[in-house]
């Protein structure tokens, strides 16, 4: 089986390294912090062989250049989020493959956070690396898509089968869970959930990865098509309501 090992980088990053045992490959999802990859895939002693970027900003591949002079590795990054990004050796879009050793992942479109925010989905393993497209009970800002571009993203990762592992990029549960709780207070799951969260990081143990069934029941921006949440926050279609929720959440304190 494949084997993720998650690390912490910078101040509220998620390091992945993805290691296939059968090949000896290893992918770097995104580089937050190539001394920190670097030095963990050593103390594992795992080859470093590819890059999958999800999307440009610093945080997620400002390691590149870095980690690909260390180890001559290839580098995988979003066709459209590609040119901001150092070192690229091939682009991907939306239903285009990558594989690590016999595994394959398909390349999903979740723009919005970026216009060309990527997440890679591995079905037999049953995992998405999500960046920061999703998080556990929440999503990314919007920077630079639209709210119905966004919507259709989360389309996208709500279609995944449910038992889905997903590992979105930071440790931000916490906070998204109080808003989360603003915004469906009724939500019996939500509230069981939150408090586990709270009960987790007071032991200094991460909230990441999550899974798909459970955002699917307790993440606001995941239920934006319902009637409940088009009937609290408004929005003639859900990417309305979505596009509501969104701007609640960024000026949410």
């Amino acid at each position: 089986m494949l084997e993720v090992h998650q690390f912490p980088c910078l101040s509220d990053n998620y390091g992945f390294l993805l290691h296939d045992p059968a090949s000896g490959e290893t992918a770097c999802i995104d580089t937050p912090d190539a001394d920190a990859y670097l030095r963990e895939a050593a103390a594992k002693n795992w080859r470093i062989t590819a890059i999958w970027n999800t999307h440009w900003h610093p945080d997620h591949a400002g390691g590149n250049e870095a980690i690909k002079a260390a180890t001559h590795c290839e580098v995988i990054a979003p066709a459209v989020d590609a040119p901001k990004i150092a070192g690229v050796d091939r682009t991907v879009k939306n239903g285009d493959t990558v594989q690590l050793g016999a595994w394959t992942a398909k390349v999903i479109d979740v723009g919005g956070h970026t216009m060309g925010h990527v997440a890679y989905h591995l079905p037999q393993a049953g995992m998405a690396f999500v960046g920061d497209s999703l998080f556990a009970l929440g999503c990314g800002r919007m920077f630079e898509g639209s709210a119905p571009q966004f919507w259709a993203s989360l389309s996208r990762l709500k279609a995944l089968p449910p038992e889905t592992t997903l590992y979105c990029a930071h440790e931000y549960t916490q906070a998204n869970a109080r808003f989360a709780l603003h915004a469906d207070p009724d939500n019996i799951e939500l509230q069981i959930y939150a408090r586990e969260v709270d009960t987790r990081r007071a032991r200094g143990e991460p909230t990441v990865p999550t899974q798909l069934d459970r955002e699917l029941a307790t993440n606001p921006f995941l239920r934006a098509d319902e009637e409940y949440m088009r009937d609290r926050w408004g929005g003639a279609d859900p990417a309305e309501t979505f596009a509501r929720l969104r701007a609640a959440k960024d000026g949410f304190r």
